[in-house]
């Protein structure tokens, strides 16, 4: 069992900015997938939406198409830390927002929750207007 710890989360008004932070074990942080997805108030939780995903071996990034523009994901190796940093938000990003975690590289199916055997606990993001 990977343990993913996230936090950062928080209100915020719109076209404010947070960033989000996904701590993982040491022994596992080497070349793996990482990422986020969400779950907005009321979704099931087999409709969450990936937001964005990081290979650790090589960075290779991958984004929904609404975070494209306004999100960044990155790697932080030191601390075995993937941050999500969450700019130009809007009300419709206010949700759960979940780390996730898988063995190896992230590939085609990197934007299905199915392809990730590990999840942290949910951080939540509160965007007013």
């Amino acid at each position: 069992q990977v343990q993913l710890v996230e936090s950062g989360g928080g209100s915020v008004q719109a076209g404010g900015s947070l960033t989000l932070s996904c701590r993982a074990p040491g022994n596992f942080f080497g070349s793996h997938c990482m990422g986020w997805f969400r779950q907005t108030y009321g979704e099931k939780r087999e409709d969450r939406e990936a937001v964005a995903t990081i290979y650790t071996g090589t960075g290779i990034k991958d984004y929904a198409n609404f975070a494209k523009g306004r999100f960044t994901i990155d790697q932080h190796s030191a601390n075995n830390t993937v941050t999500l940093q969450m700019d130009s938000l809007k009300p419709d990003d206010t949700a759960t927002y979940y780390c996730v975690a898988d063995w190896g590289h992230c590939g085609s199916n990197w934007w299905y929750q199915g392809s990730y055997a590990f999840w942290g606990r949910g951080t939540q993001v509160a965007v007013s207007s």
